[in-house]
Parts: structure tokens; sequence; C-alpha cells
């Protein structure tokens, strides 16, 4: 996936105070920010689409969130750090739409905590999209005119910000359908299904000081910040994912049954769910199956396996004698091979890079205070807008999640 990175001066506004904030393919022109937000905003409700109103709702556990809420909450995103602090005579649509669609923004307000946004039949979905309307309407005026280097950076994080939402919408869906008992279809499009390398090979990386971390012009999360030097000693690292077929012989191997795979706590979070196989797959008249977005079908054994967790991930790696890369090891190799069809786990803390500093105001929320008790993930997803991936992406999600369409790639 090749990109087009505009340059643009450094920002300094105390919202966005992250180096290089500027987004591949907009060249900051008013009528490219227009063009770009219309596209974006489009695409978050073309996502929900197939969905039946009732599906906007539910949250079937706590770290899915409903799909109307997703639609008002990056809707809040604009409203909130754009049009009221800086279009003049704006109107806010709702004040409470502030404590209904705050995430996790302190600095913002009171809001909804997490476990509750399924309890939310009011907003009505015609209600959100209203509110997007609204905002749309807003900010079509706000960007006809011309706008400072510092509030550009904040549209395009708002660009950036949506986008995140987007691959969310997806996996929440998923989560949504694949836990309704009769497992509907969400469209008929198949995108988890991919052309996959069908050959293994393990690409070699010699010893050596390497660089990681973003540079350049374009844009990019405070997280990928400051670039810096790593020493690795030499590896391999597969060329390609691990298969449904590889994962099945795990499963076979009692690969579920066996501790010395696992670490402690994966063991007590095997044990104690009853897990025997991925999220999704079900075992019917003794075949492997799995829901897919387009409705429950047979193991295609040649298809990278996912909604894997880490602790899967590195218990497959030991049955196979081998680990999980670093995410410098990852990065290093990554014009290599081809990624983006799974977030890939890697044998990496989510922590600082060295000379890390979180911004002040609401951006310093964004990613620094979650630098605990998480594992990084590398690469992309089928279910990854166009446009926002870049090999410095640095994602990140804790050990026992499994809903987000993550994968293996194996190192030595």
């Amino acid at each position: 996936m090749k990109t087009t990175l505009a340059k643009e001066p450094l920002i300094t506004h105390p919202f966005a105070k992250v180096p290089h904030i500027m987004e591949q393919e907009f060249t900051g022109k008013m009528n490219d920010l227009r063009s770009s937000y219309k596209t974006i905003r489009q695409h978050s409700e073309a996502i929900c689409k197939p969905l039946k109103t009732e599906d906007y709702v539910v949250q079937p556990v706590a770290d899915v969130s409903p799909p109307k809420w997703h639609l008002g909450h990056t809707t809040w995103f604009f409203e909130t750090f754009l049009l009221k602090p800086y279009a003049k005579d704006y109107q806010e649509f709702d004040p409470a739409f502030n404590f209904v669609f705050n995430s996790y923004y302190e600095s913002v307000g009171a809001r909804v905590i997490r476990t509750d946004r399924g309890n939310l039949s009011r907003p009505t979905v015609d209600e959100v999209y209203s509110y997007r309307r609204y905002v749309d309407d807003a900010m079509d005026v706000f960007l006809s005119n011309e706008l400072s280097p510092e509030i550009e950076a904040v549209v395009i994080l708002g660009f950036n910000h949506e986008q995140q939402h987007q691959e969310l919408l997806y996996t929440d869906i998923k989560y949504i359908l694949g836990h309704n008992p009769l497992l509907p279809a969400y469209d008929d499009k198949g995108i988890e299904n991919i052309a996959v390398e069908q050959n293994e090979s393990w690409i070699s990386i010699e010893e050596g000081v390497y660089e990681m971390g973003f540079a350049g012009d374009g844009f990019c999360f405070d997280n990928e910040l400051q670039r810096h030097k790593v020493y690795l000693q030499p590896y391999h690292i597969c060329n390609r994912l691990v298969t449904n077929a590889a994962y099945l012989q795990f499963i076979n191997a009692g690969g579920y049954n066996n501790f010395r795979y696992w670490h402690a706590e994966g063991w007590e979070w095997v044990k104690n769910r009853k897990v025997i196989a991925p999220l999704y797959w079900f075992l019917i008249n003794d075949e492997w199956h799995y829901y897919t977005l387009s409705g429950l079908q047979k193991i295609d054994p040649q298809q990278p396996v996912t909604h894997i967790n880490y602790f899967e991930a590195t218990a497959f790696a030991a049955w196979k004698g081998a680990r999980l890369p670093t995410e410098a090891e990852w990065e290093v190799a990554a014009t290599k091979f081809v990624w983006g069809q799974r977030w890939e786990w890697t044998e990496s803390a989510y922590l600082p890079y060295p000379d890390f500093s979180k911004a002040e105001g609401a951006i310093g929320e964004y990613n620094g205070k979650f630098m605990v008790n998480q594992m990084v993930l590398r690469g992309a997803s089928v279910a990854t807008p166009e446009g926002h991936s870049r090999i410095t992406y640095r994602n990140f999600f804790q050990t026992h999640l499994q809903w987000q369409f993550t994968g293996i790639r194996l190192a030595r």
C-alpha cells in the first residue's frame, strides 16, 4: 500500500502537539480537506449500511461498542475539538451529547462509562444520523475557510481518529453478529478472504544497529516517535502468516490442553474460559467451521488464522519451537514480506520510545496513558481503511483480547 506524504511544518498548537501531524494524500488545501472529510465520513456510514436498526445498539461485552456509539463519538470529536472552540457562532447540537459520546478524555468532562454504552437506547439511531448531518454541514462551512496550520492539524487528527473507528466498526459489528445465536451474515463481500503466500520461507536479518520509529514528512501518532537506534541479534522471520491449517495442527496436537506452551496467565485464561479454539471457531459434526462477516463457513485451511490473542500466539509459537518477533525485528524486516492482512502480535510490551513526551491538553490522553499492561501489534488488517497503515504504526491491545483481526508471524 503506497502513500503520498504531504510536507507541512511542525505543529506547535497545545492540542495537537505532535510533530509531523499530517495525513497521507492530503495536501492541506481547503478543497482537499473538504473532500477528504466527506469521503472519510461517508465511509463510516457505508460500513453501517448493511445493519438493521437493532444492530446499532447491541454491546455484548465491554470491549465492543455499539455501532451507534461509534458514529456519534467520531462526530463528537469534530464538534468538540474544532467547531466549538474555533467556528464562529457555532451552536452545539445537544449539550448532553458530550456526556454520551466522550470516550476517555478526562480533560473534556464526565462521560457514560464504557460498559454502559449498550444501555443507550436514546439518542436513537435517527438522532445520531441527524447529529452527523448537523456537524457535517457545519464542518463543510468551517473547512471552506482558510485554516491555520495548528487547526488544520486537528482536522487531520480527526480524520485519522475516524479511520481508527472504522476498523473498530468492522470488528465490533462482527462480534455483535457473531454472538447472535443465528450467526447472521453482515454482507457477502468476503473482505476476510485474501490472497496468501503459498510457499513458506525464512528471511534472514543480520546482526546490527538499526533505526526504528517514524521519520520524514507525513502523519504519525505520538507513540511512533522519536526515531531511535536499536541493536538486534541475528534472527529469522517467516515470510508469511500462520495459516488455519497450521493452527489446526496445534489444536489437534492438544495445544489447548498442555500447560507447557502457555504463560501462567494464559493457562488460567484457557482453563477458566474452557477455550479449545480461536474466537468464532465452531466444531460441527466433527468438522471445524468459523464465523466470518459473510456468515458461517467451513475453515479455509490456507487463510491466515485470525482472532488470536497474545496468549494463543505465544503458545502456538512455543509449540512450533519458535517465538514472536519483537516490534523492532518486525519493523526492520517489514519491507521484505507482505503485511497488512492481520494485525501481528509481537513480543514487545507497549512502552514509550526514548524521548517520548505526552502533549498538553486532550491529545496527551490519546496514547501515552495506555502504555501499561498491553502488547504491541504491527501491520494492519483487512479492516484497516486504505491510507491508514504504515510500517511504523504501533497498535496495542491487552493480552487476552481476540476480537480484532489479529494473526501470527513467527521468528526464531
